[in-house]
């Protein structure tokens, strides 16, 4: 084993605060894929809201996917999204709660990965040059 290998980060001396984190990614459609999200939607159901639900279970998987993140409970999860109809986009925001010893930065970045490639999955039929982009941390707050 790599002498550098440390494993899980230790967080029990961490002190208990509120941890909060929102992020959000952006998934761009043609033209014509964005009118039919925005009107008919898919042949597989409610895009959005299937997206929504993606996001969440996805943010409560995040330590069966990323390496050594440590299991959570969290206490609020939402997803939302913020529909731009200029620029053919869904922007996906997603806010997770918790009341712990470790941020949840991770949990939040993996429920708007989750919700994009949701969308993408629902409409790749309409369209196969979707981009998803900017995947990123908006906010962060609590322990030190």
């Amino acid at each position: 084993m790599n002498k550098n290998y440390k494993g899980m980060v230790d967080i029990s001396e961490k002190n208990v605060s509120k941890r909060t984190a929102v992020a959000s990614s952006t998934i761009f459609l043609n033209k014509d894929a964005f009118k039919i999200l925005m009107g008919e939607g898919s042949p597989k159901g409610n895009v959005l809201e299937t997206a929504r639900i993606a996001g969440i279970m996805a943010a409560k998987s995040t330590p069966q996917i990323i390496p050594l993140c440590h299991p959570l409970e969290l206490s609020k999860m939402k997803v939302d999204f913020q529909v731009d109809p200029k620029n053919h986009a869904v922007h996906v925001i997603a806010e997770v709660n918790y009341q712990g010893r470790t941020g949840v930065e991770m949990e939040a970045l993996m429920a708007v990965s989750a919700a994009a490639l949701t969308i993408y999955d629902m409409m790749k039929w309409a369209d196969k040059g979707m981009v998803i982009s900017d995947i990123k941390l908006l906010k962060k707050t609590g322990g030190k």
